[in-house]
């Protein structure tokens, strides 16, 4: 059973301008989910609310700006709404990185093999989807 996911896009924006779409609650919105309730920042426990698939509470662990956002949530599931840090979950990590004009966002998703077996599959396979959807939405929100 494979354990990390990873995408990458490279854009023609600053890592200034990605860092925002990624860790800015207002911005995040027009790639990811519909909305996000609670505080957006680091030891925070908000929501990410996706319409009619349902909400999921993350926890963000990390914010360096312009270079590194992470944060936790449970895979492949909505309806979450409890302490994430209490389940079985993965570690989310956006990685920035400039390179001669464009820059180089990566997405790593890590952590599948804490769930049971009979769903980790599933659940990889759910996201690793997810992942290329959603990273070609954000490239998509970058470039409009």
């Amino acid at each position: 059973m494979q354990d990390i996911i990873e995408r990458n896009i490279t854009v023609k924006a600053p890592k200034e301008r990605v860092y925002s779409a990624i860790a800015d609650p207002t911005q995040v919105t027009t790639w990811f989910p519909d909305a996000v309730e609670g505080k957006y920042e680091v030891g925070e426990q908000p929501i990410f609310d996706f319409g009619t698939e349902g909400k999921s509470r993350i926890y963000i662990v990390d914010a360096k700006p312009f270079e590194y956002f992470s944060y936790r949530w449970v895979a492949g599931e909505t309806g979450v709404v409890d302490d994430v840090t209490k389940v079985a979950n993965t570690l989310v990590e956006f990685m920035i990185e400039e390179m001669g004009g464009e820059t180089k966002v990566t997405v790593k998703e890590s952590g599948f093999s804490a769930y049971a077996a009979d769903v980790a599959q599933e659940k990889f396979d759910m996201n690793s989807g997810g992942w290329e959807y959603m990273m070609n939405r954000l490239e998509k929100s970058l470039t409009d």
